[in-house]
């Protein structure tokens, strides 16, 4: 197990130096000379040409490349062109809440998902199944930003016609407190468990109908061992890469949901970087989230192994 995590980290450090080079290349990418965009139209020659010093565009490109990698793993992402802070410090408050925002909607998927995946594939073609999949194909349908409006009309301004007492629970913005908390994780967490549900529908359907799930009942093992100890860990691969892939697009992706409930998450960092022309802090924020994207799919890569032994990655 330990040679094959090795052989994991080493066989990511090529997806690291593309991920390093396609971030660095963003600055050089744009259409026009990124001095001219950073400083303004109407700054003079002179600032163009300070501001072209200063970020080092004088130099060659390998020469820029090593430079930036260099003071990227001592921590160095330059400085925010709007405020002049390191753009280190720019991320970490928001790189945080993120995170968090992240984890807690994951949990959530993940609770909602398999409890739901597994009802419907024990008792598939009935109305239960019928119904859960229903709601999951609602879920997969409904907009992140128009379900965060929805709740909060429902839960933090309490406007529900037909319920006669005050639903006004929660807090409309914010990050902190778990009034705050809920109907962020709630609008990112629907979605993600109406995939996984999906998901582990059909991949505990595929699992029920092998030989030795049917020896195993031929047995007399009851049928919640078989349900929880056998089928669902070998149906578990397909899920966990969906896990994978839907935390990973969560670190980057909600912008909108940041927006509606007024998160001051990465999200919102990036767009507000993007709107000021403050590319130092762009690059040095989708740069933490690839590096924090590829760590995910590499320990998605290590629980394949621990789910199922046979799997070889080679």
């Amino acid at each position: 197990m330990f040679t094959f995590i090795i052989r994991r980290i080493i066989q990511t450090i090529p997806v690291l130096i593309g991920v390093t080079v396609l971030v660095f290349m963003l600055m050089h990418l744009i259409p026009g000379d990124p001095a001219q965009i950073i400083a303004g139209e109407s700054a003079s020659e002179q600032q163009v040409e300070q501001m072209r010093e200063r970020l080092g565009l004088n130099d060659p490109l390998p020469v820029q490349y090593f430079k930036y990698i260099g003071n990227a793993v001592q921590g160095d992402l330059g400085s925010s062109v709007r405020n002049g802070r390191p753009v280190m410090d720019e991320i970490k408050g928001r790189f945080w809440i993120t995170v968090e925002l992240a984890v807690y909607s994951t949990i959530l998927s993940i609770f909602i998902g398999l409890f739901a995946g597994i009802i419907s594939a024990t008792r598939h073609y009935t109305f239960t199944d019928v119904s859960i999949m229903i709601v999951a194909l609602f879920g997969l349908s409904m907009p992140n930003f128009w379900l965060g409006l929805m709740l909060i009309q429902w839960f933090s301004i309490g406007n529900i016609s037909w319920i006669p007492f005050d639903t006004s629970w929660f807090a409309p913005s914010g990050w902190g407190s778990w009034q705050q908390n809920v109907l962020p994780v709630i609008t990112l967490g629907t979605g993600g468990a109406a995939i996984i549900a999906r998901m582990t529908r059909s991949s505990m359907l595929e699992v029920i109908g092998q030989d030795y799930i049917r020896t195993a009942r031929a047995k007399g093992v009851k049928e919640p061992v078989i349900i929880y100890r056998h089928a669902l860990k070998n149906a578990l691969i397909p899920v966990v890469t969906i896990v994978g892939l839907q935390f990973g697009s969560l670190l980057g992706g909600t912008v909108l949901t940041e927006t509606v409930f007024s998160i001051n998450g990465m999200g919102r960092l990036i767009i507000d970087a993007i709107r000021a022309r403050d590319f130092p802090v762009v690059q040095g924020a989708v740069l933490i989230i690839s590096l924090l994207f590829v760590l995910v799919n590499l320990i998605v890569d290590i629980s394949y192994r621990y789910l199922n032994k046979r799997v070889d990655l080679d």
